[in-house]
């Protein structure tokens, strides 16, 4: 099982590309990671306003914040997910 810092590794590691993110409850969030702090990951959505995702509410970079604790997996998006 792992825990909150070595998602936040797991998020760091993969920040710019382009990610599937899997949420404990079982919801899914495609697009790329924008940012990460100490509790948030910030993914820009594909197909996002002018690519810019959700605007300039999310936090860094652009898109919204999905909290650590709630993140379940990342496995790295293909070209299939656009």
């Amino acid at each position: 099982k792992m825990g909150q810092s070595d998602m936040y590794n797991l998020c760091k590691k993969h920040q710019g590309k382009m990610v599937c993110i899997t949420e404990k409850c079982g919801k899914k969030h495609y697009g790329r990671i924008t940012g990460v702090d100490n509790k948030m990951v910030y993914i820009q959505p594909r197909g996002g306003f002018g690519g810019y995702g959700f605007g300039f509410w999310g936090g860094p970079g652009f898109g919204y914040g999905i909290a650590l604790g709630a993140v379940a997996g990342i496995a790295l998006a293909g070209a299939f997910f656009w």
